[in-house]
């Protein structure tokens, strides 16, 4: 059975089918249905590991399955199962433990021994035709009868759900995912728009749905699929950061989605159906520089929120004594010997009145200094500061340069991983009068949003970055937006200081940004800079050559420790320049095994004592 989730020219496994019954569940998920359990196989000696999606499996069932054996690196051989039959249990014995198992309320392990024992092997058949016979089974009363039918009925409908589901190609691991989203209405469902699986479920998308969609008979011209691609075209351009797509854009993308896929479609009147889903209010649309935006609802409110949050602060400055907020930069630049430039003095000056400003500019002018002193001046202020940034290793780096306890904006919003959501909001603000956020340029629209929300009305916010560094990995450019908008007070740093200027990284990352072809130095044993280009050769395996001989001679020649000093980015994972490749290669050069080591075997990985690790 093919899972929509894998390409079309993924080879797969040869499959086989397996029978037997479950002895004990090891792992059972309610949410997703992954399972991992112990089969009873006739003709094989021990028990079988099988591992897979299931809506509900209890100890006793009887299951025909199907799917493929894979070796795990720490549990060893398992039987990976991609579709299953539950079958009726043969023997007595099989049919008492499929009772007594707990799949049906009402019905224990005594209460099973007493029914097999009055109905024999017509067990099964009297409870699915004449369940009400039970009630000639010492013990078993008219409340008891009716519990037990009930049960009997919800298990019933599950079987069917995902006989219906697994009939039309739908792979065993999203017909889990289907069952426990609409339960038993799953089969209306896909039957009348299984594009609603999309909107609905985590991990099924436009082109899985499509195919649901061709295999239960949905005509290719259903107003269904149009309103799916509409919004499979914007969940695509947010994948790529876009909040919006402009209205003959989206246009154009969604035709392309839709001819592309498995239907051909006919001229589609795309437009008409935007204007239909736009008057039942899932998609909004304006109008900005004669260009007619389409947004999906969430980030069209989103983007209007952040705009008035961030309106009401800029607008309402801090009152302060200029003058005396100067004289404390001469007390404290004189105090610790050090000159600011006429542009950092300013931010500084500005961090005293602003609720919220930016301070910019690319690597080596300073943004890290001036930070430094507007903490020093708030805290001068009696002001109770907080410090953050997106990611863990920023938020490292900005507590070591602050001076104050720095954590992630998820730590700092108190995350909730249970409901998905921050404990910090509006009504429960975070404790702070000011906040500093390093590499702004990261904070994507929704991340903007809760923090925004999070700070108290009265508290400063400075967000500091270089738009010319890593984006966000969500929708939205903030840092970007904030600073062409005109309405945050924005302080750009230009000033490249004589320490950085001599630093051959720094002046190639402005030479990038100038728009100029970097001029780099190629790597030799007596280098004059510390930017430094090889081209590494034309194979991969001469990449990783290159990286042993850095690591075995270049690096400690110039006084560096490979071990502290050193760190390798590559841009995939797998390959023989791929991080697990050269994870390996890495470690066995800086930290090989040695028999005072301890190791410890992970999924096939080895950790390795004094191992550097993330």
């Amino acid at each position: 059975m093919p899972d929509f989730s894998t390409t079309k020219n993924k080879t797969q496994p040869n499959l086989e089918t397996l029978a037997g019954v479950v002895e004990r569940l090891t792992y059972h998920s309610e949410e997703s249905g992954y399972t991992v359990a112990k089969l009873k196989v006739p003709k094989i000696k021990d028990l079988v590991a099988v591992v897979g999606s299931f809506a509900n499996i209890q100890a006793g069932q009887t299951l025909q399955l199907t799917g493929f054996w894979r070796n795990h690196a720490k549990y060893g051989e398992q039987f990976q199962v991609v579709k299953y039959n539950e079958t009726k249990p043969a023997t007595l014995t099989g049919i008492e433990k499929y009772l007594g198992s707990g799949l049906i309320k009402g019905v224990g392990p005594v209460t099973a021994k007493r029914i097999v024992a009055h109905f024999k092997l017509e067990t099964l058949d009297i409870i699915e035709k004449q369940i009400d016979r039970l009630i000639e089974v010492p013990g078993i009363g008219k409340k008891r009868v009716k519990q037990i039918s009930k049960t009997w009925q919800e298990q019933k409908a599950i079987k069917e759900v995902m006989l219906f589901l697994t009939s039309h190609e739908v792979s065993t691991t999203y017909a889990v995912k289907i069952y426990k989203e609409y339960g038993n209405n799953s089969i209306a469902t896909v039957t009348n728009n299984p594009y609603q699986l999309a909107e609905d479920i985590f991990g099924i998308g436009f082109h899985t749905a499509d195919k649901i969609a061709c295999n239960v008979g949905i005509s290719p011209w259903s107003k269904f699929r149009y309103k799916a691609g509409i919004l499979h075209s914007l969940s695509q351009a947010a994948a790529d950061g876009h909040c919006f797509l402009p209205l003959n854009e989206l246009i154009e993308k969604t035709i392309e989605l839709l001819s592309n896929s498995e239907h051909q479609s006919e001229e589609i009147p795309i437009a008409q159906i935007i204007n239909e889903i736009v008057q039942k209010q899932e998609l909004v649309t304006e109008i900005v520089e004669d260009v007619t935006a389409c947004y999906k609802p969430t980030f069209y409110h989103i983007e209007l929120a952040i705009a008035k949050l961030i309106k009401q602060r800029a607008q309402q400055p801090i009152a302060v004594d200029r003058e005396r907020v100067q004289n404390w930069i001469e007390r404290f630049t004189a105090a610790k010997n050090i000159q600011l430039a006429s542009e950092q003095s300013l931010a500084v000056q500005m961090s005293a009145r602003s609720k919220i400003m930016v301070l910019t500019g690319g690597p080596g002018v300073g943004k890290t200094f001036t930070t430094r002193t507007i903490v020093a001046l708030w805290k001068a202020m009696g002001k109770k500061i907080k410090a953050a940034a997106p990611t863990g290793r920023a938020a490292q780096r900005l507590g070591e340069m602050t001076g104050v306890e720095a954590l992630t904006l998820h730590r700092l919003l108190e995350f909730d991983p249970k409901n998905m959501k921050f404990k910090r909001d509006l009504d429960n603000p975070i404790p702070s009068d000011a906040l500093v956020c390093d590499e702004s340029s990261m904070v994507d629209l929704f991340l903007a949003h809760s923090l925004l929300k999070a700070i108290k009305p009265d508290a400063q916010l400075l967000l500091v970055g270089d738009v010319d560094q890593l984006p966000s990995v969500g929708p939205g450019q903030i840092l970007k937006d904030l600073i062409d908008s005109g309405i945050v007070p924005v302080i750009r740093l230009t000033q490249i200081f004589r320490q950085a200027a001599g630093s051959g990284i720094i002046t190639v990352a402005h030479q990038i940004n100038k728009g100029l072809y970097p001029q780099l130095e190629v790597i030799s044993d007596k280098p004059q800079s510390n930017c430094l280009w090889h081209s590494g050769g034309k194979e991969a395996e001469h990449g990783v050559q290159l990286i042993r001989e850095l690591v075995k001679d270049f690096l400690p020649q110039q006084g560096f420790n490979p071990a502290v000093d050193m760190m390798v980015l590559a841009p995939m994972t797998r390959g023989a320049v791929g991080t697990r490749n050269l994870n390996n290669v890495l470690q066995n050069l800086i930290n090989p095994a040695a028999p005072n080591k301890q190791e410890l075997n992970r999924a096939g990985t080895i950790f390795r004592e004094s191992d550097r690790i993330i």
